[in-house]
C-alpha cells in the first residue's frame, strides 16, 4: 500500500512508509529495497498526474475550497484493490474532523465521513445574471 501524508501548514507532499511496516521489517536488510520501490511507486504517480491519468491534488483541494469551509489537516494517497484514492482530511471551525475520500483517476467524490459536515458546507454560488 502506497500512503502519502500533506500536513496543513506547509502542503508539501512527502511520501512515508505505509503503516502496515513492521518494528521487524524496519530493522532488516531489506529496508532500502523497500524504500527503493515505495520512491519509484511515487514517481510514477507524478507520471500519472503528468500523463493526465490521476487528477493532481490541487484540483480537488480547489474543489473542496469552494465548497467546504475548513483548513486542510492531512491528504493520503492510497493504492487500494488496484484503484487509486485521495483521503483529504478538513477541520472545520468547530474542531469537526472531516474525511473526504476521491477516486484519484477521475477525481469522483466516493464518500465524506465526520460529525458536523452540514456546518463546513459554504453557501452555493450564485450565478451572476
Amino acid at each position: 500500500m502506497l500512503c502519502t501524508s500533506v500536513m496543513a501548514a506547509s502542503l508539501a507532499q512527502a511520501p512515508r512508509p505505509s503503516d502496515d511496516v513492521s518494528l521487524a521489517a524496519l530493522a532488516s536488510e531489506s529496508l532500502g529495497i523497500r524504500f527503493a520501490r515505495a520512491d519509484d511507486d511515487w514517481r510514477d504517480l507524478h507520471q500519472e498526474v503528468r500523463e493526465g491519468r490521476l487528477v493532481a491534488l490541487p484540483t480537488l483541494l480547489d474543489w473542496l475550497d469552494e465548497r467546504y469551509d475548513g483548513q486542510v489537516l492531512e491528504v493520503e494517497l492510497e493504492r487500494d484493490d488496484g484503484r487509486i484514492l485521495y483521503e483529504i482530511e478538513l477541520v472545520g471551525a468547530q474542531g469537526q474532523v472531516v474525511e473526504f475520500e476521491f477516486d484519484a483517476g477521475s477525481g469522483e467524490l466516493l464518500s465524506i465521513e465526520g460529525v458536523g459536515i452540514d456546518a463546513m458546507q459554504r453557501p452555493a454560488p450564485r450565478d451572476a445574471d
